[in-house]
């Protein structure tokens, strides 16, 4: 994917990681059935917010991390035909390492 966007202030780009198809026991999930997905990829990041000196502050996270983040955080959209997820850094709750 030829990333196109480039968060401003304190906000990420991310693609989530979808959960399988199919359970455990081998029942295939509709998508009605899926929860909405939690953990993504982070595509871009924004250079940070400002502090009341202007200084810059960097975000706590790269791209290439492994996030989880809020349930019904961001905003969806689709790049190159692929839904991705705008939201702030506060939004995600941790890393996954």
């Amino acid at each position: 994917m030829s990333l196109s966007l480039k968060p401003l202030g304190d906000r990420v780009v991310v693609k989530p990681i979808e959960q399988d198809e199919m359970t455990v026991g081998g029942i295939m999930l509709p998508d009605t059935a899926k929860e909405k997905p939690q953990k993504g990829e982070i595509l871009a990041v924004g250079p940070g917010t400002r502090n009341d000196a202007g200084e810059r502050l960097a975000l706590d996270v790269n791209v290439g991390d492994t996030v989880l983040y809020a349930k019904y955080a961001g905003t969806e959209i689709k790049l190159d035909g692929e839904k991705v997820l705008v939201l702030r850094e506060s939004d995600i709750l941790a890393i996954v390492e």
